[in-house]
């Protein structure tokens, strides 16, 4: 299975949240996965690709033919794709991937998990969705996404697409039991919320 992952870019966070990064990629590695992510040296994604590095595990990178700077890309990928823009690297992240597990990020992971996220409730895709809570990070998200099924913004039944783990064991069995629904499915929840 290919999972991608999306996630922070820059290094001047706390050490915890590279170490659980770290962590998934190793688990990633040891259940055979292959990792799909922005081809990014530093931050969560090049600890995550670290992890998986060292687990022996496969790796794809996908980045923009401009990151290819020195110290911008991992240089351990086993295959590196190259894109003429940032849109067309996230449509062939999404396109080349089975599972999506979001670590903690700035906007441009927000950016990534709400856009698959509103994919899977279109019904364009069905492929799971893990929100990897490291020390509580996205606690604050989870409660926004709350408030605004709470206050009819949104169907509640958005939050039945995505899953929430902090440990890489929950991250993997998440994506293990994940059951995909049809298009059909996913046009009557929004034909059902929209009545």
């Amino acid at each position: 299975m290919n999972i991608c992952i999306y996630g922070a870019s820059g290094d001047n966070i706390a050490p915890v949240f590279f170490a659980q990064a770290e962590q998934l990629g190793t688990a990633i590695a040891a259940r055979g996965h292959t990792l799909v992510f922005g081809g990014g040296k530093t931050g969560l994604m090049g600890a995550c690709a670290r992890g998986v590095s060292a687990g022996g595990g496969r790796i794809i990178g996908i980045a923009p033919r401009f990151f290819d700077e020195p110290g911008v890309l991992y240089e351990a990928c086993t295959e590196m794709i190259y894109t003429e823009s940032m849109r067309e690297r996230k449509f062939l992240m999404e396109e080349k991937s089975d599972a999506f597990i979001v670590l903690p990020g700035g906007i441009g992971t927000f950016e990534e998990f709400f856009e698959t996220l509103t994919l899977n409730q279109l019904g364009r895709m069905s492929k799971p969705i893990v929100l990897y809570n490291t020390a509580g990070y996205y606690d604050r998200m989870l409660a926004l996404l709350t408030y605004t099924a709470d206050t009819k913004f949104m169907s509640a039944s958005v939050q039945e697409l995505y899953s929430v783990a902090s440990t890489p064991e929950e991250a993997m069995e998440a994506i293990r039991v994940f059951v995909p629904i049809s298009q059909d499915d996913a046009m009557q929840r929004m034909t059902t919320y929209n009545k």
